[in-house]
């Protein structure tokens, strides 16, 4: 019975952002609005919750007069911006929650790095998530931001996702902290999410790691060095995006948050401790990855050795098998050995002899 060829999984790759694709800034105003993005841009949409422990409404893609409206009545509101496109939406929103245009840029500029800032009205995370693919397997950093204001949040994403709808299914059933807390915890509840699909991710990388192990054990090849080297550089990549989450937190756990409560720090200490074990993760990921290049590179040499090896031998062997062809190869006409009748099959037993013996040599000294 023929056997069936395994077929090869997809390793995960990380998407980076194209430099093409990116629009340059040079020589434009402090707080200038550009959306700095590799992907395509998406019409935003707008999603609102409202909530009390005891009622919450929601609107879809609500006007600027009803978003103002909800939050000067002081009800924990939550404004969701999915898409960074329209600049000038985003500058209006600005307005309504008194953002700095300086902040308005960054949460424009998807390039920053993961960061926290504190002002006199609100305060500025800015956080890197994860998403995969599910037919390519790729994985593409995007950026969230978050502004917390006294009774607000304001999430902006590059696209729309189904990342926070656990989160959207507490709000609405009344479980949990998450109806009766404040905007703080809110935040929390955020962070805590995009932290938690962090150890998705990582757990698709473990699977790829896992079968490139296997592949490099049974039957390496250059493809499986490719992709040792490509996930190995992307491992830095994910490493920069998980990283910063680390200082993020510390900030917000030292207690010099105003807006951040007493009752929410201990919440947040455990997002760090989550953060802690996704580097963790991280960082033996790329040991093992360094190993497995070592191991790859250990088993072509040790290849290459055989072969030499192989080679060897049988130069050696041929030595004086040459030796004596060329000695009675010579066309002298005084050679007694040329009248003999048994000459040939002489010179024969002595070459299978000599070959006999300098494998047994071999074997005895454990070269073959």
């Amino acid at each position: 019975m023929a056997q069936t060829k395994k077929t090869r999984k997809k390793p995960v790759r990380i998407r980076r952002p194209s430099s093409k694709s990116l629009p340059l800034k040079t020589g434009m105003a402090p707080g200038s609005l550009t959306y700095v993005g590799d992907s395509s841009p998406a019409p935003v949409k707008l999603h609102l919750i409202s909530f009390s422990a005891s009622s919450i409404v929601e609107l879809e893609n609500p006007s600027a007069e009803a978003v103002e409206s909800h939050v000067k009545k002081g009800a924990v509101t939550w404004l969701q911006v999915a898409g960074l496109a329209d600049t000038g939406l985003i500058r209006l929103l600005g307005e309504i929650f008194h953002i700095h245009p300086l902040t308005l840029e960054d949460i424009l500029d998807t390039t920053q790095r993961p960061k926290v800032d504190e002002t006199d009205g609100y305060l500025f995370v800015l956080l890197k998530t994860l998403r995969q693919d599910a037919d390519s397997r790729e994985i593409s950093p995007e950026q969230i931001s978050l502004v917390l204001g006294p009774n607000f949040l304001v999430s902006f994403q590059e696209t729309q996702t189904n990342l926070f709808e656990p989160m959207l299914t507490r709000l609405r059933s009344g479980l949990g902290r998450i109806r009766k807390s404040g905007p703080d915890y809110l935040m929390y509840s955020v962070m805590d999410v995009v932290v938690d699909n962090y150890f998705v991710i990582l757990e698709k990388v473990a699977e790829t790691i896992e079968s490139l192990e296997e592949e490099l054990v049974t039957h390496p090849g250059k493809e499986t060095l490719n992709d040792l080297h490509k996930l190995k550089t992307d491992m830095i990549y994910l490493r920069r995006s998980i990283w910063p989450l680390r200082e993020i937190v510390v900030q917000l756990t030292r207690g010099e948050m105003k807006l951040i409560q007493e009752s929410t720090q201990p919440y947040l200490r455990d997002v760090y401790d989550h953060t802690i074990h996704a580097i963790d993760s991280l960082e033996t990921y790329r040991d093992i990855l360094s190993g497995m290049l070592d191991i790859y590179l250990t088993s072509v040499n040790n290849r290459l050795s055989e072969i030499m090896k192989v080679l060897t031998i049988i130069a050696t062997i041929f030595i004086p098998l040459t030796f004596l062809s060329g000695w009675y190869g010579m066309n002298f006409k005084h050679m007694p050995e040329l009248d003999w009748v048994w000459g040939y099959p002489m010179i024969i037993a002595v070459a299978v002899s000599v070959v006999i013996g300098m494998l047994l040599f071999f074997r005895r000294k454990g070269w073959i």
